[in-house]
């Protein structure tokens, strides 16, 4: 009996974890976003020429109006635009866009293409390309147990003690594990996580939450 009472807390701890990654999975991606228009609207302005900057600006605005209305196709080309004439900062955050509808309307490997893409250029700044990298592999956790090393590989630079992404990349780390069935793993990072107070508290929380569920 002691058997079937644990397979059932198995199965409910496994259904407790889907639940929490559908509630928050978007989240895991929402964070970098957030971060990412933080940094490359810092670098745009930095980078700017007035007539240049009041222009692009516009363009980026009429973008992103564009995509909050849904109208993707009419979004893309206006990023991909801005992503080939506009200065670093607006070019940049138009390839984190045309990357982002890519992966939203089916184009999966158009979008780790441009994630790769920029995590690869060395004209962009370090702490974006390193975003591109939690961006690429935070669309690839669902189906990664099998591709779990090599992702890991990707992430493991961005785990330094003091790197802006450590947290994320942990998080990922931790989800690439569950995939995987290694709950040792999984645990260890999500305690990592949860246990560090220089971690976002969302994180912190959303660790804490995977921690309870995950089988001991």
């Amino acid at each position: 009996m002691g058997d079937i009472f644990r397979e059932i807390d198995e199965e409910l701890r496994q259904e407790r974890f889907e639940k929490l990654w559908q509630r928050y999975g978007k989240l895991v991606i929402g964070a970098a976003v957030a971060i990412v228009l933080a940094v490359a609207g810092y670098k745009a302005f930095e980078h700017y020429q007035t007539k240049q900057r009041e222009t692009q600006s516009a363009q980026f605005a009429a973008a992103s109006k564009l995509l909050a209305e849904g109208k993707k196709t009419d979004a893309a080309a206006l990023f991909a635009a801005l992503s080939r004439d506009g200065n670093q900062g607006y070019a940049v955050l138009s390839r984190f866009h045309q990357a982002s509808i890519k992966a939203e309307t089916g184009d999966l490997d158009g979008a780790l293409t441009l994630y790769d893409e920029i995590a690869a250029d060395n004209d962009v700044d370090k702490s974006l390309r390193d975003a591109a990298v939690i961006f690429s592999v935070s669309r690839q956790v669902d189906g990664g147990a099998s591709e779990r090393a090599k992702l890991d590989a990707r992430l493991k630079p961005l785990m330094e003690e003091k790197g802006p992404w450590r947290h994320s990349a942990n998080e990922l780390s931790g989800l690439l594990a569950l995939q995987a069935g290694d709950n040792v793993v999984a645990r260890e990072m999500f305690t990592k996580i949860a246990d560090d107070p220089d971690a976002p508290q969302n994180l912190r929380t959303r660790a804490s939450q995977i921690l309870a569920v995950i089988p001991k």
